[in-house]
C-alpha cells in the first residue's frame, strides 16, 4: 500500500482480557509492517453479543497491554462514543471522518478470513483499511498459507476458563494486566 499519509493499524477485538498474542501481534506489526502507529481498539458491545466484562476494565487493560509496546501503541475508545453493537466498517469510516490526513489499515488474524462473510459490509472494510493478516498457531491453513508469522495459540476464552478453573494462567496475560484482573476480581 503506497500512500503518503502517515498510516496507523487499528487493531479492533473484544479484549476479554488483552493477552500476549495480542501483544505479539502488535508489535509484529509496528516493527514490520508500514505503519506509524497501532491503535488497539476495544469493541464497546460484540456484534454476536457475546457476554464481555464491562468496556471501562477491557479499555483499561488495553492500555496497560499498549503501555508496553511504547509510544506508537495506543488505545481508542471510540466505538464507546459510538455505543451500541460494533461495526468494524462504521468505526473505520468514523475514524477516517476524525483523521482525514491518516491512511488506515486492519490487523486481523487468520482465522477472520474464513469467517468475512459473516461481517457487516466486509468489503468496505476491506476498502476503508486494508487487512494486515497475522498467522495464529491452530488455524486451518487456507489461502493464508504463506504468511510470514504464526503466534502462539492463545486466546482470551482460554484465560478466563483457566481463571473460572484455578489454573495458572499468569503467563498468558501481561504482568500489569494480571495485577488489573486480580485487583478487580473479573473473571471468577
Amino acid at each position: 500500500m503506497s500512500t503518503d499519509l502517515p498510516t496507523v493499524a487499528i487493531f479492533g477485538g473484544s479484549f476479554n482480557p488483552p493477552h500476549v498474542g495480542h501483544q505479539l501481534a502488535a508489535l509484529w506489526v509496528l516493527e514490520t509492517q508500514p505503519v506509524s502507529e497501532l491503535w488497539f481498539v476495544p469493541c464497546f458491545r460484540h456484534a454476536f453479543d457475546k457476554a464481555l466484562a464491562e468496556f471501562s476494565d477491557r479499555l483499561a487493560m488495553c492500555r496497560l497491554a499498549a503501555a508496553a509496546l511504547g509510544p506508537r501503541a495506543q488505545v481508542s475508545s471510540i466505538e464507546e462514543e459510538l455505543g451500541g453493537a460494533s461495526r468494524t466498517a462504521v468505526t473505520l469510516e468514523a475514524l477516517q471522518a476524525r483523521h482525514p490526513g491518516t491512511a488506515f489499515r486492519l490487523v486481523i488474524g487468520e482465522d477472520i478470513l474464513a469467517d468475512r462473510s459473516k461481517w457487516h459490509r466486509w468489503d468496505d472494510v476491506e476498502r476503508l483499511a486494508p487487512p494486515i493478516v497475522v498467522g495464529r498457531k491452530g488455524c486451518v491453513r487456507g489461502e493464508s498459507s504463506e504468511l510470514p508469522i504464526e503466534l502462539p495459540e492463545v486466546s482470551s476464552t482460554a484465560v478466563r476458563t483457566r481463571i473460572a478453573a484455578g489454573q495458572p494462567w499468569d503467563t498468558l496475560v501481561p504482568r500489569t494486566v494480571a495485577g488489573y484482573i486480580r485487583e478487580r476480581g473479573l473473571y471468577p
